[in-house]
């Protein structure tokens, strides 16, 4: 008889602490691109990167006007020059084309320095508000639903509401 109440008082210990460790797990969700550009200083982030990128886009106008004006006088005189005087600017043509390809890639890159640099604050400023109510409702996980492909998830575990009142934002 004795026996039998230990295993069955050892069986409830470990169906309880089973449950137990089930109920400390709780999940949440929030987007936070969505909540970033919810941000007032997001507004003044994408100005910035505006004004930013204007420069190259306007840097490869002007590169394409020259394209442009140089290979139509190509093709209005290239009947009557002689052939090392057509391959050179055909050559010069394909400089023209080079440089703004190698342009590009470059302003790409330092555009998206220059916003990684600048949404940064704003990043940690979000993941700190994240983490603050996440540990206020108790929150073992939170998954970012805008990288993760969620299949199910009820509406009260979405953080958004939390975290936009945690960070002032109506």
């Amino acid at each position: 008889m004795k026996k039998l109440f230990k295993v069955a008082l050892v069986a409830v210990c470990l169906l309880s602490v089973g449950n137990f460790a089930k109920a400390q797990t709780k999940i949440g969700y929030i987007n936070l691109n969505a909540l970033i550009g919810l941000m007032p200083e997001a507004k003044t982030v994408k100005s910035q990167l505006d004004i930013y990128s204007k420069q190259f886009t306007d840097q490869l106008a002007a590169m394409q006007t020259e394209l442009q004006t140089k290979g139509t006088e190509f093709q209005k005189t290239q009947a009557t020059m002689n052939e090392a005087t057509r391959s050179a600017k055909q050559a010069e043509l394909q400089d023209i084309q080079k440089r703004m390809q190698d342009y590009n890639t470059t302003a790409q890159q330092k555009f998206d320095e220059k916003s990684n640099e600048l949404i940064k604050p704003l990043s940690d400023k979000a993941h700190t508000a994240v983490e603050a109510v996440a540990k206020e409702k108790g929150y073992t996980y939170v998954l970012d639903s805008g990288q993760t492909a969620l299949v199910v998830a009820p509406p009260g575990d979405d953080m958004m509401e939390a975290v936009k009142a945690k960070l002032g934002i109506k």
